[in-house]
């Protein structure tokens, strides 16, 4: 995709960077970097941003496909829109994923807090609960185990990865070169670049309904690049239907 840009080569750098510290520094790392659920007592608030450069302690794969995605598309896109606007683009991507998976992750928590309240704990009482991993049965008259089991699950959950700002940056390149051919791993058939794009966006929607994930682990933050894609496209769109700077778009 022609020479790497000096922004992508520092952010590449940078997730390289926090994936050896994560894997020297252990749980530690992941403690301070990850962002974990507002509630949590881990939570921290440079972990809105920190998170995006950590990626999964146990498989390399996860910082692997996400850098390859920005090596690929990330310098071919800065060179079309600028640095200002690229790194515009990524963070706000990244932030966008984070708060989707956020309210995805909020939808779970909140009918078990609500039924802790209802039962008459305070809400010192229920963090005690979710710190402890246990909590008094007299709750399960207002709310069902399924529902503190999602609370519980909601309040331990935590977030790492550029896979919602990559998500960005790969749909922005769609909606600027919509009708380019790319081509899949292992699949010598050239495909345009908007129905590539719109073909795992389905994926990742029907994974993020379902709780099932077609390609990859159980465990990705389908909404989380839901996030990500929809902020790039709503800002490629927006400057590409205004023409901010016409020579770019020549």
């Amino acid at each position: 995709m022609g020479r790497i840009t000096d922004t992508v080569k520092t952010l590449l750098i940078i997730n390289v960077l926090f994936f050896i510290g994560s894997q020297t520094l252990g749980d530690a790392a992941y403690k301070l970097f990850a962002l974990w659920f507002p509630k949590n007592e881990n939570f921290q608030i440079w972990q809105l941003v920190t998170h995006m450069f950590m990626h999964s302690q146990s498989s390399i794969t996860h910082i692997f496909f996400n850098m390859f995605m920005l090596y690929m598309f990330g310098s071919h896109l800065e060179n079309s829109i600028g640095q200002k606007k690229f790194l515009f683009l990524y963070f706000s991507a990244g932030l966008g994923a984070m708060g989707l998976q956020l309210l995805y992750y909020y939808y779970n928590f909140q009918p078990g807090y609500e039924g802790f309240i209802a039962a008459g704990f305070t809400d010192n009482e229920i963090i005690g609960f979710l710190k402890e991993g246990r909590y008094n049965t007299a709750v399960l008259e207002f709310v069902s185990e399924e529902s503190i089991a999602n609370t519980f699950g909601a309040y331990r959950s935590l977030m790492v990865g550029a896979s919602g700002a990559i998500s960005g940056v790969i749909v922005a390149f769609a909606v600027l070169y919509p009708n380019l051919p790319l081509y899949l791993m292992f699949v010598p058939i050239p495909i345009k670049a908007k129905y590539m794009v719109g073909f795992y966006f389905i994926i990742d929607l029907f994974g993020g309904i379902t709780g099932q994930s077609i390609i990859g682990t159980s465990n990705v933050a389908h909404w989380a690049h839901i996030g990500g894609a929809v902020i790039g496209f709503i800002t490629m769109w927006y400057w590409k239907k205004n023409s901010f700077n016409q020579n770019r778009w020549s």
